[in-house]
């Protein structure tokens, strides 16, 4: 099945999974067991906005950084700019927090909230070079803002 075949199935079962979920934490760890499942990405998980830095929230894969401060490594730079940040290969990423070395390629997507602050951001790795291209930023946008 194609990239963009299956992420479209998974943005339907996504919106059918969370459907009247209040929780933002179960919706969240739904949200990346869904993607995680269904795109085989090495690592997949939320980083949350609590008292002015990014802390672990839901994930799958091995284990990750905890904490992560504004504007540093991808994570903390998606939330500065307040946009998606796709990385090609993280060791030419200037910052890059090394969570896992197995990790070559990132997306970063941020969680918005109504009032278009940044409450989250959704962090997903792969173990290959360039893994990440604009179907994959589109879809993912289109699934965070899912999340409220």
């Amino acid at each position: 099945m194609k990239k963009d075949e299956k992420y479209r199935l998974l943005t339907e079962q996504i919106k059918a999974l969370i459907e009247g979920e209040t929780d933002s934490v179960a919706v969240m760890a739904n949200v990346c067991a869904a993607i995680h499942e269904t795109m085989g990405f090495f690592w997949t998980g939320f980083y949350r906005v609590m008292d002015g830095e990014l802390v672990l929230g839901p994930f799958q894969g091995p284990v990750a950084c905890m904490h992560i401060p504004f504007g540093r490594g991808v994570c903390g730079s998606a939330w500065e700019q307040k946009k998606t940040l796709v990385v090609p290969d993280v060791e030419q990423f200037p910052g890059h927090i090394a969570c896992s070395s197995l990790s070559r390629s990132e997306i970063v997507v941020p969680v918005f909230s109504q009032a278009n602050e940044v409450i989250a951001v959704l962090d997903i790795d792969s173990k290959e070079l360039a893994t990440f291209d604009e179907t994959d930023r589109q879809y993912l946008e289109g699934i965070c803002k899912l999340i409220k």
